[in-house]
């Protein structure tokens, strides 16, 4: 059976839900991915691909990006960097605060804990470029070189790639 598109594939095992969690925003759950084993494989291996060689951490945002992060990490041999939500970790942290459509938040990393590294940078959904914009900014200051960022879902009307022009993106699906 030959290999689905990376596009059908999330296509098919992603969940859409409207006004959630405000009015006007268009939630994709990504979870039917996660538990399909084969799905979840392939989008693994089609997040790591065109950055191949280029990384040694790969680095997600709580709480999705974690999942990807980790799934990527484990199919390169490579280790995995979690940017967590405010409150999760020990001090000393560098904090990186940014806008999401619907609110404010922020992520965190412990200071001096990682040794600087080439980071390939996961995510679930690029929409305003908020979250990948403060992760980049968070890793940076870290001293980590972020060699590029690699999504599931790019929706191109919100224009988040443009916070991100200068570092290469690839998006399984862009829609």
């Amino acid at each position: 059976m030959p290999q689905q598109s990376s596009a059908d594939l999330v296509r098919d095992n992603t969940t859409l839900t409207p006004d959630f969690p405000q009015p006007g925003i268009l939630f994709r759950d990504l979870s039917p991915l996660f538990a399909n084993a084969d799905a979840f494989r392939q989008v693994v291996e089609q997040l790591a691909e065109p950055f191949a060689g280029r990384f040694d951490l790969v680095a997600g945002a709580e709480a999705r990006g974690f999942v990807l992060a980790a799934g990527v990490a484990i199919a390169t041999g490579k280790g995995a960097l979690p940017l967590r939500k405010p409150g999760k970790l020990p001090p000393p942290v560098l904090s990186e605060s940014y806008s999401l459509e619907y609110g404010d938040a922020s992520l965190q990393l412990t200071e001096g804990l990682i040794p600087p590294a080439r980071v390939l940078l996961i995510d679930d959904v690029l929409a305003t470029g908020g979250t990948l914009a403060a992760a980049r900014r968070l890793l940076e200051r870290a001293g980590h070189e972020v060699v590029g960022v690699a999504v599931v879902i790019e929706l191109p009307e919100l224009k988040g790639r443009a916070r991100i022009s200068d570092l290469e993106a690839h998006a399984l699906l862009s829609e």
